[in-house]
């Protein structure tokens, strides 16, 4: 009986900021939390109480969401993306946040602009795709901090703080 050799595909970092291939599919997803930084959520936070405070006041209702809560940061979804040069190289880049189903098909010839990340281990990071077997630019969304306070909380705290700050003008004069 003769032996079978299995050849595991050899995927390549790539580090220029464009790479042109065709689309060799997307790998298993998974969620990465995106950081929050504390200074500012405090800042944001304690604004907005003043807010809230003066609202309860008035008898005004507002939901809460708790500091831990918003501490955690919202998670976006994280896929491996994998093409294939016209020499036959595979590489991987991560694509963060989401693209339509129905915008790459395997086969695709695609070009990528990607962007290094912060965590030098991990691969390049997808920015735009342009899909130039439909002529389709393509950008994924992911959430960002402010979108994951919500405007109700930032309208809250940009009331809060002008309210700290006129009570501080009066208070003072």
């Amino acid at each position: 009986m003769d032996e079978v050799e299995l050849y595991r595909e050899q995927i390549l970092r790539h580090v220029s900021p464009v790479i042109t291939g065709r689309f060799a599919g997307y790998q298993a997803a998974y969620t990465r939390e995106v950081k929050v930084g504390q200074p500012l959520l405090i800042v944001v936070y304690l604004t907005a109480a003043i807010a809230q405070m003066i609202g309860s006041l008035l008898r005004m209702r507002a939901t809460r969401r708790s500091f831990k809560e918003l501490k955690k940061g919202p998670e976006f979804l994280v896929t491996p993306v994998r093409v294939r040069d016209d020499l036959g190289q595979t590489y991987e880049v991560e694509m963060h946040g989401q693209l339509p189903q129905s915008a790459l098909h395997r086969g695709d010839l695609i070009q990528l602009r990607t962007a290094p990340q912060k965590d030098h281990r991990l691969p390049v990071r997808l920015v735009q795709v342009v899909n130039l077997t439909t002529m389709q630019p393509l950008t994924p969304r992911i959430p960002t901090m402010w979108s994951h306070l919500g405007p109700a909380l930032l309208l809250q705290a940009m009331l809060g703080a002008a309210l700290a700050i006129i009570l501080t003008a009066v208070w003072l004069t």
